[in-house]
């Protein structure tokens, strides 16, 4: 047993009646950092009260309140024993959360789903805590309860949410999204031992999350070149156009990378950033490099902070907390898909043109310029060789016509 625990009698901060906090002691043998630490029983006692209770108690004379507060004190330590005695190995962190949470809340899917939220927020992201959000939200909505257990599903309870989300018009993306967001949430509470492997409902011979191909969204050569030359109506369309083209030209730039562009970051006719998306999911990081074109120079020189301070666009403001970015970041977005699509109506482009296909377009016309799968790998920062090859299964038909076309094409 690499731990003590006991009830403790904190006399250093003594209240004006003369009672002091009654604490639960916790001595880690193992952990050289941290050896002690103390809790709150939310119980005051003076030190006489102290010793006639827990002390020296006599069980056939404690009557009434003292009875009453020697149990709850009993109790709170067999609770803490019975915590620590569950974890492999003892952690602080973990044995505070279990200690202090509702008996329930082991077998309780908001408890975790609250936890890993609440994790999140905690390290700034934002979006993938609002997606734990949604999904259990609409785990919610199709029991019609807010008090989901574990064991309650099954193998058979998620192909029935399967069907329900289908009938609600919802793809199997979403689907896939929200069902491998719940395996998480399992994993976790697997993990801290809270449920068991036997009630998984996932894997072999139980619910498997559907495997849907990503369609790549990629405007052709042609295509571009009509939404380049394209006359706008206003502004609104000669920005939204702008920044599109400018993700495109910055390697398909995702545009929370655009917003949080620096003027430290360009130096010498190039930018370099961290890609937000994935800087958090490798210990490695790779640092991207963009050379400035004419035009994306232009872009700079037009939207860029007159300052030539802090963020270069006047998208998010750097005293911002990280939810009010990530709300600005999302609206202006959406401003920009807005506008785009009214472009994309005017001149018969594709209906749901987005700044989703800036990305795909640099990548897929790229290739069809001759360029390498490693340089496309390498600009996409993605992971390996492997990742960039899997983000083109996926190509559409017309472009492996024109690619076959062009062989003869000397």
């Amino acid at each position: 047993m690499s731990y003590i625990i006991s009830i403790y009698f904190e006399k250093r901060r003594k209240k004006s009646n003369g009672k002091c906090s009654i604490k639960l002691r916790v001595y880690n043998k193992s952990d050289n950092a941290k050896k002690v630490r103390y809790f709150s029983t939310g119980i005051h006692l003076t030190k006489q009260e102290f010793e006639t209770i827990w002390i020296n108690p006599d069980n056939k004379n404690l009557r009434g309140n003292n009875k009453q507060i020697y149990l709850k004190l009993l109790e709170f330590e067999k609770r803490a024993n019975d915590v620590a005695d569950a974890m492999t190995f003892f952690d602080f962190a973990k044995f505070e959360m279990k200690l202090f949470r509702k008996s329930t809340d082991n077998n309780s899917l908001k408890y975790y789903f609250d936890l890993i939220i609440n994790d999140k927020l905690k390290n700034n992201k934002i979006g993938t805590a609002e997606s734990y959000r949604y999904t259990l939200s609409s785990l919610e909505d199709f029991s019609k309860t807010d008090n989901l257990t574990f064991n309650i599903i099954t193998p058979q309870w998620l192909k029935e949410y399967e069907n329900y989300m289908l009938s609600n018009n919802k793809s199997y993306s979403t689907i896939a999204i929200y069902t491998r967001t719940l395996r998480a949430v399992y994993n976790k509470a697997i993990e801290q031992n809270d449920i068991s492997n036997d009630i998984y409902p996932f894997g072999k011979n139980k619910y498997k999350i559907p495997r849907t191909k990503k369609v790549k969204k990629a405007l052709n050569s042609q295509q571009l070149k009509v939404l380049f030359n394209a006359e706008v109506s206003n502004s609104n369309e000669q920005k939204a156009k702008d920044f599109w083209f400018f993700s495109y030209s910055c390697n398909g730039m995702n545009l929370k990378d655009i917003a949080l562009l620096k003027y430290s970051d360009i130096k010498d006719g190039k930018f370099t950033y961290y890609r937000a998306k994935t800087f958090d999911k490798s210990a490695e990081k790779t640092e991207i490099t963009i050379y400035l074109t004419d035009f994306t120079n232009s872009v700079l020189k037009k939207y860029g902070n007159k300052k030539k301070n802090g963020y270069v666009f006047d998208i998010i403001d750097i005293k911002q907390n990280a939810t009010i970015q990530y709300k600005k970041i999302k609206n202006f977005t959406r401003y920009i898909n807005d506008h785009i699509k009214r472009i994309a109506k005017e001149y018969e482009l594709p209906l749901d043109l987005s700044t989703y296909w800036a990305r795909h377009s640099f990548a897929t016309n790229s290739l069809r310029k001759g360029a390498s799968m490693e340089f496309i790998s390498e600009a996409l920062n993605h992971s390996d060789l492997s990742v960039t090859k899997n983000y083109f299964a996926g190509f559409e038909d017309k472009a492996k016509k024109e690619f076959a076309d062009s062989l003869l094409d000397f």
